[in-house]
């Protein structure tokens, strides 16, 4: 109990990292929290800084995902713990206590907790993912499509009840985080992949 405790603590921490904020400063000065969405993940990074600021940044909200479920795994956790630390990861992205508890939309580092909790399942969410994306150029679209797939791809491929469980509850997390997304895909202004977004100072930022 001890040890899923500490295992619990450790992924929420791992998930409040805010890559997507250290990254827009580092390189290119600017408080993501200020510019487009003002959302933190690679999607506001990639209109806000560029294209190697956002592969950064979505490596680094992938790898933390990743880790934290990879670490469970090594220590031979139970599915239900493990379905348990996933969650938390994604809590911590959602809510960092390092980023004020003002956090992304979880979509980066739902994939890294799915690709090192389920990695046939979460290969296929990135292809998905990918395939919708380069269509429609939409990336909220891709995530609310692949997350939708999640479940039954869990269901088909994987099967285990925790991680049927997982799945659902990401997919509604991703829902919900996306509300605002889906208001504008239906009225047609939502922004497209790589779209440029404009400052507080109304300076052009790409």
């Amino acid at each position: 109990m001890i040890r899923s405790l500490l295992l619990l603590v450790a992924a929420y921490l791992l998930g409040s990292v805010p890559f997507g904020l250290l990254v827009a400063r580092a390189q290119g000065g600017v408080d993501l929290r200020r510019v487009g969405s003002g959302n933190i993940g690679a999607t506001n990074v990639l209109r806000a800084v560029g294209k190697g600021a956002a592969a950064l940044t979505l490596l680094g909200d992938m790898g933390k995902g990743a880790a934290a479920v990879g670490l469970g795994r090594w220590l031979g956790v139970s599915p239900t713990v493990l379905a348990m630390i996933a969650l938390a990861a994604v809590t911590g992205h959602l809510f960092p206590v390092f980023g004020g508890f003002r956090g992304g939309k979880g979509v980066a580092t739902t994939l890294g907790v799915i690709l090192a909790a389920m990695p046939a399942v979460g290969a296929l969410l990135l292809l998905i993912w990918l395939l919708v994306a380069a269509v429609w150029r939409y990336s909220s679209l891709a995530a609310l499509v692949a997350s939708a797939a999640m479940p039954v791809l869990a269901w088909l491929v994987d099967g285990r009840p925790a991680m049927l469980g997982l799945s659902g509850a990401l997919f509604l997390i991703l829902l919900l985080r996306h509300r605002e997304n889906i208001a504008r895909l239906w009225k047609g202004t939502e922004g497209k992949i790589g779209q440029q977004v404009r400052t507080s100072n109304s300076q052009s930022v790409k």
